[in-house]
């Protein structure tokens, strides 16, 4: 009966014992709070497709607050515990687990230009271990300027903000003066390397008379997306920005990818790596929706009124 009753316990004890599949997931800002606007999507995509933390998946998230040497600690740690798989968030998580592994499968989620940047050889077939989504694709800083010239008609001086930690922001400030320029209209540059400098670019446009300002890519400048918001209503400077979920805090349109499918993308490719896809069989893959958002109610308090012709464009209005 002891015999029979150890063995009768033992594929219980096994099964408790068994690791569960365990995904490392390095974000780029310092907590849950601050990337809640797409972790709750990421979250979301798990269950969707039947994984629940700590009964058939366990993910281990970290957060690096924009700190290189936290970059480096965190994707040294997802590799020394030997994670099944890894989601890079930006360009410089991804850059850091390439550094750290050669060997996990990882999915990067927004970076602009992954050969480039020296992740990659190939979108159609990466080789090693990295792939995912990119946002490389056409330039839109022409239609950029096309869509802001449109909401403001009186639209002649452009400021360009740029993050100077993000690799593509002279590529950014490059194109959307060559646009700017053929649409005859002039531009004024300021660089960001620190939150305290966005506010001191903000009155340098106040100074040099900018009728409205682009902001360039850049994980930095999307953390601070409420300092931004703020000031862009307190200039009475209407901003567009590459990122829909900056909108809400006060900027005034959005054009360009949809980041929340992004995540929601890497997620089935992580599921596809947990159920034995091979890297180099997962291509990575470039925007094929453009979005169009407008914030109508920042636009109330800029002052400004959106022509309905480009009202009836947008796929999201914010009232």
């Amino acid at each position: 009966m002891a015999v029979l009753s150890a063995g009768a316990t033992w594929p219980l004890t096994a099964n408790a014992q068994k690791r569960l599949p365990t995904v490392g997931v390095l974000w780029h800002a310092g907590s849950a709070q601050e990337e809640e606007v797409y972790l709750s999507v990421m979250q979301k995509a798990f269950r969707d497709l039947g994984y629940v933390e700590g009964r058939n998946v366990e993910l281990l998230h970290r957060y690096p607050a924009e700190t290189p040497a936290l970059f480096e600690r965190f994707a040294k740690d997802l590799t020394d515990r030997k994670v099944d798989a890894i989601i890079a968030v930006t360009g410089r998580s991804a850059r850091e687990v390439k550094r750290a592994t050669n060997t996990i499968p990882t999915v990067f989620v927004v970076v602009p230009d992954p050969i480039g940047a020296g992740l990659v050889d190939s979108l159609a077939r990466p080789r090693g271990n990295l792939t995912g989504l990119s946002l490389i694709g056409i330039d839109l800083s022409g239609k950029r300027l096309e869509l802001l010239k449109e909401a403001i008609g009186s639209l002649t001086r452009v400021g360009l903000l740029a993050d100077l930690i993000e690799p593509a922001a002279q590529s950014f400030l490059t194109a959307s003066q060559t646009a700017a320029a053929a649409l005859g209209i002039s531009t004024v540059v300021q660089e960001a390397a620190t939150p305290d400098d966005i506010g001191r670019a903000f009155e340098r446009f106040r100074q040099d008379g900018v009728d409205a300002a682009i902001l360039g890519p850049g994980s930095m400048l999307f953390n601070e997306r409420v300092r931004i918001g703020q000031l862009a209503l307190t200039y009475k400077l209407p901003i567009l920005v590459n990122v829909a979920e900056m909108l809400p805090h006060g900027a005034l349109m959005s054009y360009g990818q949809d980041f929340p499918e992004f995540f929601r993308q890497a997620v089935g490719y992580i599921d596809r790596i947990l159920k034995g896809a091979k890297v180099e069989d997962l291509p990575i893959e470039q925007p094929t929706r453009l979005k169009l958002t407008i914030n109508v109610k920042a636009a109330r308090v800029l002052g400004l009124l959106i022509p309905e012709t480009l009202l009836t464009r947008a796929d999201e209005v914010i009232e």
